[in-house]
């Protein structure tokens, strides 16, 4: 079969123009044929590599981008990894890679930002703990308040992290404070004075010391009470119960001495004599008879707290068959030669004992510094 050899159509063997465009065709039919197929290959292969080409291209350049799209990917997630552990200059190593990955990469380059802003909070922080380790407490909260300055309106799980830093080191600067405060003056006034921002401190720490200095002040209002009165003194020692429960308002130890107070000042007030009288008689009945008397002693101990000084605390058990109130322990304070240093008389609390009911008590001698031998005089209560 021949063909034109200038538009493909077919021809007879005996036609001498292309009845399709015209043109004169060669004669010999073998010359036509070949013609035809050379002008019909070099026609068709350009276009279609061309379109190989094409295709190979852009499949090429499309793979290229998705990988290096990938990676950078992997880059901002070891970032943003590294930046919330507070490895800020390893982060923004990994930002730039995935910026020189990709350059259009907006996340990368805003955490690149970020990553500049945590780097000059952290040196701030730790100028702040300079500051606190030299005792510089003003200049480390003026550090904290600058570095809480540049986080201004700005939001997201790394600036919480900066912020929760930023919280801890003000805690730390405020609770290194107020210790330094109490070395310098650890008097009962200015413990109260530090108590309620010390308790405004939200740490562990900060709780600890506040507890401390709530067992101190409880113990304080609570000496000064009993002796005050031992004395009759019942207004005085209301008063100064009252104060301890304003900064201990929990305060079982002093909430049960206030009622053992109003109970003793009724007392006092009604049949006071008659009263201390058959307590007394009661008690000597009660110690002749050896094992039938009201109270006995469980434990008594004493020791040298923190401060030095005196603390005489014990257990007493109710051996009564009815409630008894308002028990009291007289003691005296013996040195190693047998002289007595001190005498003191302590209330027992809870106010009331029911049979085979414990009570405590617990005394601290300010004025006394040193371990001595406790003795005990007598025990006093009232029967219901």
């Amino acid at each position: 079969m021949a063909y034109c050899p200038y538009c493909g159509t077919r021809i007879n063997s005996d036609e001498i123009y292309c009845v399709s465009c015209g043109k004169s065709v060669p004669e010999d039919i073998h010359t036509r044929s070949k013609e035809y197929k050379k002008s019909f290959n070099t026609w068709w292969i350009l276009p279609l590599s061309v379109l190989l080409f094409s295709i190979t291209f852009t499949g090429g350049s499309y793979w290229f981008i998705d990988h290096r799209s990938t990676k950078a990917e992997e880059k901002l997630e070891k970032g943003e990894e590294l930046a919330l552990e507070g490895n800020y200059e390893s982060a923004t190593k990994y930002f730039n890679d995935a910026l020189r990955l990709t350059y259009k990469f907006p996340a990368a380059n805003q955490n690149k930002q970020y990553m500049d802003l945590a780097i000059q909070i952290d040196s701030l922080i730790k100028d702040a703990k300079y500051y606190i380790a030299n005792e510089q407490f003003q200049e480390a909260l003026k550090t904290v308040e600058k570095a809480e300055g540049k986080l201004n309106n700005m939001d997201g799980e790394l600036i919480q992290k900066l912020i929760e830093d930023i919280v801890t080191i003000r805690n730390k600067a405020k609770v290194a404070q107020i210790k330094a405060n109490i070395n310098q003056d650890p008097s009962i006034s200015n413990l109260k004075s530090v108590l309620w921002q010390i308790e405004a401190i939200q740490n562990e720490k900060a709780q600890t010391m506040a507890n401390t200095i709530q067992e101190q002040i409880i113990s304080h209002a609570f000496s000064n009470a009993n002796e005050a009165l031992k004395q009759n003194q019942f207004s005085i020692a209301r008063s100064y119960v009252e104060e301890g429960l304003r900064y201990a308002p929990e305060s079982q130890k002093l909430q049960s001495f206030k009622t053992t107070v109003e109970k003793e000042k009724a007392a006092f007030e009604t049949a006071q004599q008659n009263r201390i009288e058959q307590a007394m008689n009661a008690a000597e009945e009660e110690h002749k008879k050896n094992k039938n008397d009201a109270v006995e002693i469980v434990k008594i101990e004493k020791n040298l707290n923190k401060q030095d000084n005196l603390v005489v605390n014990g257990k007493i058990k109710s051996v009564a068959t009815v409630p008894i109130t308002s028990v009291s322990l007289s003691y005296n304070l013996i040195n190693k030669d047998g002289i007595i240093v001190d005498k003191n008389e302590v209330y027992i609390y809870p106010d009331t004992l029911y049979p085979d009911e414990v009570g405590q008590f617990e005394f601290t001698h300010y004025d006394v510094q040193k371990a001595l031998q406790v003795k005990i005089n007598k025990v006093k209560w009232f029967l219901n």
